[in-house]
Formats: C-alpha cells, structure tokens, sequence
C-alpha cells in the first residue's frame, strides 16, 4: 500500500471532554495526529467530511460518505467512524467495487489514556493493506464482515450477529 485514505465522520475517537459542560462534543479528527506519531512507513490523506456522533449520521450523510470514497482513485481507503452506527455505514459501502474499505472507532475518545483508538487503528490500518476488496470492520481485535456482526451495547464491544 503506498497512500490510504482516511475519511473521517467523528464519533467517539474524536470527542473531546468539556469540563465547563460536562459533556462530550466531537472535536478535530485525531487519526493523522497518531498515524504521524506512529511514524507509519506510508503516505496518507485525510478528508473529514462529519463530525458527528453516529447516532445523528442520517442516510444523506451516508451518501456523502460513499461519494467522498467513490470519487477518490485511491484503492485502500480507512473510515473512522462512531461505533453505533457503523454497521448501517458499512453496509452502504459495500456496493463501491474495486476498494478496500475498513471503518473503525473508538468506544473511548483518542485522547484519553487507555483508549482503544490506537489499537484499533492499527488494526484497521493491517486490515486494510491485506485484505482483498470489500467493506470490513475493525474493532476489538478483530475483523468483522458488516453482514454478520453488530454492536452489543450492553457488554460494549462488537460480535456476531445471530
């Protein structure tokens, strides 16, 4: 793989804590700052085009995701996303031939100690240069087809779907 591209629509990896507000709100994409102190051995591009958490990406904002990634020549492509609707994304991805597509998240923000962004970026980014063409997820350690699994909110992680 000599150039991925990331296109990021928020969620959780994103979100930044305001303590004035004792909330969350989705902050600037955080994946090109890590990739960058990664020191990763590749070029890279990143498109944000949301900064949403996935519970408000609706099917416009789906479509824009599909034309941003179908309008690029690249062939490897990484989609950071929030977790609770990424399945419904990745579904819609997976009418663009001839890319390889990965989402994937956090389920803590990128900026706190112990996130699993990193680790799943990493897996996706594995994911993404060794996998042939299609749509995946990577969460929790694994790679996961988007027609068979689904978020289990309870326990907070991914798994098959029955």
């Amino acid at each position: 793989m000599d150039n991925l591209l990331i296109v990021t629509t928020g969620g959780t990896i994103d979100k930044v804590y305001f303590d004035d507000k004792s909330d969350f709100q989705v902050g600037e994409p955080q994946i090109g700052r890590i990739l960058e102190e990664l020191g990763v051995a590749f070029r890279f591009s990143v498109i944000p085009i949301l900064r949403k958490d996935s519970l408000h990406i609706d099917a416009a904002d789906r479509a824009l995701v599909r034309a941003t990634i179908e309008a690029q020549d690249t062939r490897h492509v990484l989609v950071t996303h929030g977790t609770d609707s990424m399945v419904e994304t990745a579904r819609v991805l997976a009418a663009i031939a001839g890319k390889t597509i990965v989402l994937t998240g956090a389920l803590n923000p990128a900026r706190f100690r112990g996130s699993d962004a990193e680790f799943n970026i990493g897996c996706a980014v594995g994911a993404v240069q060794s996998l042939p063409p299609g749509v995946y997820i990577a969460m929790n350690g694994r790679i996961w087809d988007p027609a068979k699994v689904r978020k289990n909110v309870d326990a907070n992680r991914f798994e098959a779907a029955d």
